[in-house]
């Protein structure tokens, strides 16, 4: 079954049909945000009903649109945390990319600055790569840029976007080896990104993002996953109540081949491992249960059918 990634966007009243309408369906909601009258559904649901989910929505007010990153988890990187590299770019970058359905991390390197300094620690290494993508948000400068990016990037596995004021063309020139996506035009400013010119940049951001993680998709699919993170996620979220007792957003995230778990690693890694999804198939069967370098929280990384042999 194809999953497509959509957002739903309709009233609170009567939503929970729209609810049950994707679970019956075999589909999955992803994350749920109540904001005042109104209700946000992010999901996976089957490619061949699509449709029908928009036209039951249409009565009750509510609205479906595509959303390529619902499922994803996106780092966002900048070379530190002073005003200097983290004005309000970073910030709408990061945001922007969360209306597109990502659930995005920001990361302010401690020495990300200075050309003939910065460095990557193994600490924000680890973190980046427990992420689908990292955002790099760079300068203003191609000398600076060319000199900086190799240290920044020194470790790191998961596919790359580079932003930074140079051109597209002029990015893929300085920077070797080169990476899986580049954006140009999108510099270091000290306002809000509301001019439309700034707006279809961001835009063309997330389309730039889609098509990095479109590739990755198709990868992953030449060695399928032995089991689907959103459903993985149902397993967690059915039989570990303690999930339910924390005031994250987004307690069980889903990501492209994995899962990050909001609870205290020591506590409830051996209870998830032990987590039965089907026919005596447990959680441990099919993933790595690792702790995480955010917090002390669990990130579950699901093993390709090659090394199981086993599909649930």
């Amino acid at each position: 079954m194809i999953f497509v990634p959509i957002t739903y966007k309709g009233g609170v009243y009567r939503h929970d049909e729209i609810v049950d309408l994707i679970e019956d369906l075999g589909g999955y909601i992803v994350q749920k945000h109540m904001i005042a009258q109104d209700v946000v559904l992010q999901c996976l649901v089957p490619k061949d009903d699509v449709e029908l989910i928009r036209t039951i929505g249409r009565p009750l007010g509510g609205e479906v649109i595509v959303a390529p990153l619902v499922g994803t988890e996106i780092a966002v990187v900048s070379p530190s945390l002073e005003i200097h590299h983290l004005p309000h770019s970073s910030c709408d970058v990061a945001e922007y990319l969360r209306r597109a359905g990502a659930k995005t991390n920001m990361v302010g390197l401690a020495r990300g600055f200075g050309k003939r300094i910065a460095n990557l620690n193994v600490e924000e290494r680890d973190t980046i790569n427990e992420h689908d993508l990292v955002v790099y948000v760079l300068g203003n400068f191609e000398v600076c840029i060319e000199e900086k990016f190799p240290a920044l990037r020194r470790g790191v596995h998961v596919p790359m976007v580079v932003t930074g004021a140079p051109s597209t063309e002029a990015l893929r020139r300085v920077i070797d080896p080169p990476v899986e996506g580049y954006v140009g035009n999108m510099g270091r400013c000290m306002h809000r990104t509301k001019k439309p010119e700034e707006l279809a940049t961001l835009d063309a951001l997330v389309d730039e993002v889609s098509r990095v993680l479109d590739e990755k998709r198709a990868e992953i699919a030449k060695d399928p996953l032995s089991v689907s993170p959103a459903r993985l996620m149902k397993v967690i979220e059915d039989k570990v109540e303690a999930v339910h007792m924390v005031n994250h957003p987004t307690p069980v995230t889903v990501q492209m081949a994995g899962l990050r778990v909001k609870i205290p690693y020591e506590v409830y890694a051996p209870q998830i491992r032990a987590l039965e999804i089907e026919n005596g198939v447990t959680v441990g069967d099919v993933a790595e249960v690792l702790p995480s370098k955010m917090r002390n929280y669990i990130w579950l990384r699901i093993k390709p059918f090659s090394e199981t042999n086993i599909m649930v």
